[in-house]
């Protein structure tokens, strides 16, 4: 994967306060990642910087759309981008990823990569089942729903004769 120097933030000439930064993502910021799943992505990224001198709090916010297939029917559809995170960068003695929201970088460093969490923050705010929204809502006109709706089980219904009796006695409960 080939890195953007785009998404290098130089901290080391930042005074401390908050500091504001602006990224415009589309499809080709995924395809360094080799990641497929998006026909299309259009998501404007803004962070909140704010550096401390002991430590740096990242505060990323992500709107906007990535276009999608539906995992019914294979539609496509643009499935709406907005969501939120939040990053510590602590300094320590040596570099220390294990937590998700702590990074811990070496003293003497000068720059982070922020392209990283913004990957995983727009890719986590895909569901892992990609449902058109025309489905719940009966506007979506397909011919994989159709037949779908075609080859669905039929529900059998007994007769109440052929019900159970002992279970008669209990519905008569519910009546009363």
């Amino acid at each position: 994967m080939e890195r953007s120097t785009e998404f290098m933030l130089p901290f080391v000439g930042l005074k401390e306060g908050v500091h504001q930064f602006e990224y415009e993502i589309e499809n080709t910021f995924f395809k360094n990642y080799d990641f497929n799943d998006f026909f299309s992505a259009k998501v404007k990224i803004s962070l909140a910087f704010d550096k401390k001198s002991t430590l740096m709090n990242l505060n990323f916010k992500a709107e906007g759309s990535v276009e999608v297939a539906c995992d019914v029917t294979d539609e496509r559809f643009d499935f709406p981008i907005n969501t939120t995170y939040d990053w510590i960068i602590k300094f320590g003695d040596e570099y220390n990823n294990d937590n998700d929201e702590i990074l811990i970088i070496p003293h003497g460093s000068y720059e982070i990569d922020v392209a990283q969490p913004i990957y995983e923050m727009i890719v986590l705010a895909i569901p892992a089942k990609i449902e058109h929204p025309g489905i719940a809502d009966g506007t979506l006109k397909s011919d994989i729903l159709k037949k779908l709706e075609e080859l669905q089980p039929k529900e059998r219904l007994l007769p109440e004769e052929e019900s159970d009796p002992r279970w008669n006695k209990l519905k008569d409960l519910l009546k009363q």
